[in-house]
């Protein structure tokens, strides 16, 4: 079998896959307050065409999949696709990210369906502040998906909470209590200046290293915890005694791009090399045709960097190179 492998010698293995730029919150840190304008139906990818794509790179070494949007379990019958990939050759696992309102109501039939593992967006404990965070939706909601996600058999269940300074920098020490007293894994991520770098970008970034030194403020025993199942960048930790654990995404102040074994397929059939940069394919000549969708793969590690340039755009350094203008939402979080 043939490897994903770029100029760098990074192995690609997994592929983060967009079903939709749609989403049913309006999260400070993604989108806009007044929202952004959605991709019409006819363009996003059929679940045909993302079984092709899945089918090429597949072929070409892709053995792990992660679902995301938007909020990928508004596409209607998103199961329906789970099951058509879980049944590639050569696919080993399927993930999904979620901000958790719906999947109380979808989570026994995505487990059926194929999917391993959740990740679930919470920023926040509190039912007010997550209005504001989100701008709409019912926290409880969330809460219910945590609790259904566990007894559907999902495991790991993550949660991400993006640390916002001045907005839930309060409740670091509330979600490390969480993570010693429920078998959950926190994961904390540095916010990232997808589509925007703007001051209020600047102005609630958190550097992660504020997690640890309130773990220690408050006497937890801390360890490094090395065998968590997934795919992602998290640096991961144990609290001595607890039934959980936590984890800490840094782009910005210690980004892991030596390591980046990713890449992304949008909702409306752009292939991206990074995250952070332009650079991105259309699948959408190339279905139909398997060798045009595996020199598609190829270029796309072609024009895969070394490294996003995150922390300069912090600094507010020249960059090397054009950051895409599309929000997180629009681009597969």
């Amino acid at each position: 079998m043939q490897t994903l492998t770029d100029r760098f010698g990074r192995v690609h293995d997994y592929l983060r896959i967009s079903v939709t730029d749609r989403c049913n919150l309006r999260c400070l840190y993604c989108m806009p307050e007044e929202g952004v304008e959605f991709a019409p139906s006819s363009d996003l990818l059929s679940y045909d065409a993302i079984v092709e794509v899945v089918e090429t790179a597949a072929k070409l070494g892709i053995t792990k999949l992660r679902i995301t949007g938007g909020e990928p379990l508004v596409r209607p019958n998103l199961s329906s696709l789970i099951a058509r990939l879980s049944a590639i050759d050569g696919i080993q696992d399927i993930s999904l990210t979620t901000n958790g309102v719906l999947l109380a109501q979808q989570a026994q039939a995505l487990r059926d369906a194929g999917v391993n593992r959740v990740n679930i967006s919470l920023d926040t404990l509190d039912p007010t502040r997550f209005k504001f965070i989100a701008r709409r939706g019912d926290l409880k909601r969330v809460m219910d998906g945590i609790e259904a996600a566990a007894r559907v058999g999902f495991s790991p269940i993550k949660l991400n909470c993006v640390l916002l300074k001045g907005v839930n920098e309060d409740e670091i020490l509330s979600f490390l209590r969480m993570s010693v007293e429920q078998p959950l894994h926190v994961r904390f991520i540095e916010y990232m200046p997808i589509g925007h770098a703007d001051e209020g970008w600047r102005q609630h970034y958190l550097p992660l290293s504020r997690v640890l030194e309130i773990a220690e403020e408050a006497g937890f025993a801390v360890s490094p915890k090395s065998d968590m199942k997934g795919n992602g960048p998290s640096e991961d930790y144990l609290i001595e005694g607890g039934a959980g654990s936590f984890g800490l995404i840094h782009p910005i102040s210690d980004h892991f791009c030596t390591n980046c074994n990713r890449l992304r397929l949008t909702s409306d059939g752009g292939l991206k090399p990074c995250l952070y940069w332009i650079d991105e394919l259309n699948v959408k000549p190339a279905l139909g045709d398997p060798e045009a969708m595996h020199a598609l793969f190829m270029r796309a590690l072609d024009l895969k960097p070394l490294n996003h340039e995150m922390a300069a755009k912090l600094a507010n350094q020249e960059l090397s190179h054009e950051p895409t203008a599309r929000r997180m939402s629009q681009i597969g979080g």
